[in-house]
C-alpha cells in the first residue's frame, strides 16, 4: 500500500486504478452493472463469477462507499479471516509455532498482494480454509455450503469438491455406512457444488446459455486447458531469450517466469506433502492437487503467486519443514518478491498477481 501511495504522488497516477488494476477493473463493472442479457465471445464482465461482486455490493451500499471501496474492504477483511484460519488449520495439523511460521509466510508470500486489490481471492481463500477446517471438525452441512459458496467466487473452488467427496468417502470407511453420522458426511461433497449449479441456473435464465461465463473465458481471453501448457510457456519464454533485442530490453514475459517458478514451488510442496509427519488430513491434500491440476493445465493462468495463494496448504507445508535460519531466509526472499511485485503488479502491467 505504501507502494501505492508513493507511486501516486510522484506520478499522479489514482490510487482507485492501481488498487483496481487487472481483473479488477471487471469486478467493478461487475459490482456496479451486471452482468450483459446475452452471451458473448469477447471480453464482458461474464467471464467473472458473481459472489466476490455481491459482496461488494453489499458492503457499498451498507457503509455508503464507493464499489471500489466496498470491493476493498471485502479483500481485506476476507485476508484477515483467512490468516486466522490458516493459523488454526495449522495448529490442530501441528502446534503453535509451527502455525506461527505458517501464517507469517501466508501473510508475507507475494500472491498475498490479492488481498489489497479488487480481487476475487478475498472471498475465495477464507471460504475455502472454513470449509477444509469444518471438514476436519466433521461439520458436514457448514463444510459443504462454505466450499458451495466458494464456487460461485472462481473456478479455481471447484477444486473443494473432491475434497469433500474423499473426506466423505474415508469417513464412510472408517465408520460404515450404518453408521448415521458417516452418512451424513455425504452432505459435504452434495452440498459443495452448489454455487456453481446456481450460478449456471442464473446465466441460462439471464443470457440463454448456462456455460456464459466459460464462453466469455474461452473466447475472450483464450482460456483452455492443455496437458502441455507448461511446455508451451517454457518454449515461449526460451524465443523470447534467444530472440530478445538487446541484453538491457530482453523484452521477456514475466508471467511466463512467474507460471515456471510457481509450478516448481507446487511441486516442491507436493513432495513436501507426502514427506510430512504426523501427515496432514486427505481434504487439503485432494484440494491442493486440484489446484495444481486445474494451474499445471491452464493454457492462460499458471500456478503464479495469486493461484498458490488460493493452494495455500502448499505454503503451509513449506513453512511447517523450514526452520531457524532457512525459514529466516525464506520470509526474506517472500518479502522482497512481494515488494518486487507489489511494484510491478501496481504501478504497471508488466505482471499479473
Amino acid at each position: 500500500m505504501l507502494i501505492v501511495v508513493a507511486d501516486s504522488l510522484i506520478h499522479g497516477t489514482p490510487i482507485s486504478k492501481e488498487l483496481s488494476n487487472w481483473d479488477g477493473i471487471w469486478y467493478v463493472a461487475l459490482t456496479a452493472h451486471g452482468y450483459p442479457t446475452h452471451s458473448t465471445y469477447l471480453q464482458s464482465t461474464l467471464g467473472f463469477l458473481p459472489l466476490y461482486p455481491m459482496l461488494a455490493f453489499g458492503a457499498a451500499k451498507a457503509l455508503f462507499t464507493s464499489y471500489l471501496a466496498g470491493a476493498m474492504i471485502v479483500s481485506t477483511i476476507g485476508g484477515l479471516i483467512a490468516t486466522v484460519i490458516v493459523q488454526r488449520l495449522a495448529a490442530t495439523w501441528w502446534d503453535e509455532e509451527a502455525s506461527r511460521r505458517a501464517v507469517l509466510f501466508f501473510c508475507l508470500f507475494p500472491g498475498s498482494i490479492v488481498f489489497s486489490m479488487v480481487y476475487s481471492e478475498g472471498a475465495l481463500v477464507p471460504l475455502i480454509a472454513g470449509s477444509l477446517l469444518a471438514l476436519q471438525r466433521r461439520r458436514w452441512v457448514l463444510a459443504g455450503l462454505l466450499g458451495g459458496a466458494a464456487t460461485a467466487v472462481g473456478p479455481v473452488a471447484l477444486a473443494i469438491i473432491p475434497a469433500c467427496a474423499v473426506t466423505a468417502l474415508l469417513e464412510l470407511r472408517r465408520h460404515g455406512w450404518r453408521d448415521r453420522e458417516a452418512r451424513r458426511s455425504l452432505l459435504a461433497p452434495l452440498l459443495s457444488p452448489l454455487g456453481a449449479v446456481l450460478v449456471a441456473i442464473f446465466l441460462y435464465l439471464w443470457t440463454g446459455d448456462a456455460l456464459a461465463n466459460y464462453t466469455a473465458q474461452h473466447h475472450g481471453w483464450s482460456e483452455r486447458s492443455t496437458v502441455f501448457s507448461l511446455v508451451h510457456i517454457a518454449q515461449h519464454l526460451i524465443h523470447q531469450i534467444v530472440n530478445a533485442p538487446s541484453l538491457s530490453h530482453p523484452r521477456i514475459n514475466l508471467n511466463y517466469v512467474s507460471g515456471l517458478l510457481g509450478a516448481a514451488f507446487m511441486i516442491w510442496g507436493l513432495v513436501l506433502f507426502a514427506r510430512t509427519r504426523p501427515r496432514i488430513p486427505a481434504a487439503p491434500i485432494v484440494y491442493t492437487l486440484g489446484i495444481a491440476a486445474l494451474t499445471f493445465t491452464s493454457a492462460m493462468t499458471q500456478p503464479n503467486p495469486r493461484m498458490l495463494i488460493c493452494a495455500f496448504p502448499v505454503l503451509m507445508v513449506v513453512a511447517y519443514h523450514l526452520k531457524g535460519k532457512a525459514f529466516t531466509r525464506l520470509i526474506v526472499a517472500s518479502t522482497v518478491l512481494l515488494v518486487a511485485m507489489s511494484f510491478v503488479t501496481y504501478v504497471g502491467t508488466g505482471l499479473r498477481p
